[in-house]
């Protein structure tokens, strides 16, 4: 391996370091639903956003606070090292993508049928860390 290409990896395994993620396929919400509730999230401080999903009614807040915890956790293992409440982690991104869909049939007058589809999603969160600690 090259020198470049050396000191590139190591540079993208230092950036990577500093972030961790979780992932939650095929939740059985839909994606506007689960938008509304990210929306509220993006680019808040973890603490903020844990209260902000604790207490909101949506049910995707739920599911969304416990994808949060599952990030925090990997970013402990992966850093055993460093104190949360130093590093002052952030929701640098939280993506929602829609999931497969289960298409059904409703009987509708007449002896017609309307098409009913249940939409699941995708939500990927990646946590960073704010570097420049202003006080």
């Amino acid at each position: 391996m090259g020198v470049r290409k050396r000191e590139r990896a190591e540079q993208i395994k230092a950036a990577k370091k500093q972030v961790a993620f979780a992932k939650l396929n095929n939740c059985p919400t839909s994606p506007r639903k689960m938008r509304l509730v990210a929306d509220l999230v993006r680019g808040e401080q973890v603490e903020k956003a844990l209260q902000i999903l604790k207490f909101s009614q949506k049910e995707a807040a739920g599911r969304l606070e416990k994808l949060l915890l599952s990030a925090i956790a990997n970013w402990q293992s992966k850093n055993e090292e460093g104190n949360l409440e130093e590093a002052e982690l952030f929701v640098k991104e939280i993506r929602v993508d829609g999931g497969a869909m289960l298409k059904r049939l409703r009987p509708a007058p007449q002896g017609r049928a309307h098409r009913i589809r249940k939409r699941s999603n995708h939500v990927t969160l990646v946590l960073g860390e704010n570097k420049n600690t202003q006080s």
